[in-house]
């Protein structure tokens, strides 16, 4: 599907735009290709966009200091995705983002962001309602992952986001779910 389309849908889930006022709020999108490896964000990076996917699959990951990986987020069409602690407070970024797939994103600036909330409440709105629901998303995931088991933590994702299943490496649902990819196989071979 064609980006513009894409996002116009996506916004229309949750506020009215004029075709006008989306044509000027799509302006502000910058279109970007990346290959499935390449890094978008790595740490210690200036961050200052945030990205819509169009195509593909990226994640957000932390590396700690044993070099072992945790995944944050997996970005599919219709996510956005960032270091967002880094854009919003100016600091190098801490979060990774890299590329699962060969994705396609639009890249919206936090300038630009900003600029476009300031001129229309309909954005403000929009992304005041995106950042409620993706908070509401990171506090179930914690309460799963303080309360449940591995083995319903890993059927509550893949129930949520079956696609996962056939596009995401086993070790990187592995890494999400905080366990070891042995770990993980034993889960889904039993």
């Amino acid at each position: 599907m064609e980006a513009k389309i894409l996002l116009q849908e996506h916004i229309a889930k949750t506020v009215s735009l004029t075709e006008e006022e989306f044509d000027y709020f799509f302006s502000h999108f910058k279109p970007m290709s990346f290959k499935k490896g390449q890094t978008i964000i790595g740490a210690g990076d200036k961050v200052d966009c945030e990205y819509f996917v169009i195509s593909g699959c990226l994640k957000a990951f932390f590396i700690n200091d044993e070099i072992k990986m945790y995944i944050l987020q997996f970005a599919m069409p219709t996510w956005w995705t960032s270091d967002y602690t880094a854009l919003y407070n100016q600091t190098p970024a801490t979060i990774n983002v890299d590329c699962i797939t060969d994705a396609e994103v639009l890249c919206l600036t936090s300038t630009d962001r900003e600029k476009l909330c300031a001129e229309f409440h309909q954005v403000e709105h929009f992304f005041r309602w995106r950042t409620n629901k993706g908070y509401i998303a990171s506090q179930k995931r914690l309460l799963s992952f303080m309360n449940n088991n591995v083995k319903t933590r890993y059927e509550e994702l893949l129930a949520l986001y079956p696609q996962l299943y056939n596009l995401v490496p086993k070790h990187l649902i592995a890494a999400y779910l905080g366990v070891s990819r042995e770990t993980l196989s034993r889960l889904y071979n039993s």
